[in-house]
């Protein structure tokens, strides 16, 4: 089962410095249809203008990963972490019992990120901060693992959840696959480009929800970069 959820279709709000669209419910986007797909909670398409940002705020008990996908975005947190992550870089924070952290564009230019909340495998823990480059010439015509909390996804970011991180880029015309796990809830956007999903066309930062699927076939009809969880 693949079910496409256009862009257009997306909840959403304009803050002025931050114009964000949101694929579950989230702040005061509320749709019961869509509170969240497995232990997958929130994935967030966000643009946010340049020398703003997100000024310090608390989460507890939720992984939380930024995909950067244009742009930079600076990190600060209360265990004294700082650090920039820039476009197709990924980040990773296990909230844990609680953490304080803000995020800024301190570019020229607006950034934008996908930014994805899992739910943890327990409660509690201390909380951590991690972030890591990765080339996109590794993950050329397929999937790679950028953060998990599964066996052996050793290069990965580490996150404490059932689930793994992805991203794949395509040049049109490219083919990449995923053995999947039919009983699991995965979840796909393209950052950019048309691409094809075991037969289902989704248009550029569309997202789609899968389950029941025992391989995904995405072929690019564009050129295109993804990101895909796949969450318990």
């Amino acid at each position: 089962m693949i079910e496409r959820r256009p862009f257009d279709s997306l909840g959403g709000a304009d803050h002025g410095w931050l114009k964000a669209k949101h694929h579950f419910s989230f702040a005061d986007y509320y749709d019961p249809a869509r509170m969240g797909w497995g232990a997958l909670r929130v994935w967030n398409d966000d643009e946010i203008a340049p020398r703003s940002g997100f000024p310090p705020h608390p989460h507890r008990d939720m992984e939380i990963i930024t995909y950067v996908r244009e742009g930079a975005i600076t990190h600060q947190d209360s265990l004294g972490n700082t650090g920039r992550t820039g476009a197709g870089d990924v980040q990773v924070m296990s909230a844990g019992s609680g953490v304080r952290h803000a995020e800024y564009n301190l570019e020229d230019g607006p950034t934008r990120i996908f930014q994805i909340w899992i739910l943890p495998r327990e409660a509690g823990g201390p909380p951590s901060w991690g972030a890591k480059p990765f080339p996109k010439d590794d993950r050329s015509g397929r999937f790679v693992v950028l953060a998990s909390g599964l066996p052996g996804d050793a290069e990965a970011l580490p996150i404490r959840t059932d689930a793994r991180v992805l991203g794949a880029t395509l040049k049109a015309g490219e083919r990449a696959t995923y053995p999947a796990d039919p009983a699991r809830h995965l979840y796909l956007a393209s950052s950019k480009g048309r691409v094809r999903v075991n037969g289902v066309e989704l248009l550029s930062r569309d997202g789609a929800a899968i389950t029941g699927e025992a391989e995904l076939a995405v072929e690019a009809l564009e050129d295109a970069e993804l990101v895909l969880v796949d969450a318990a």
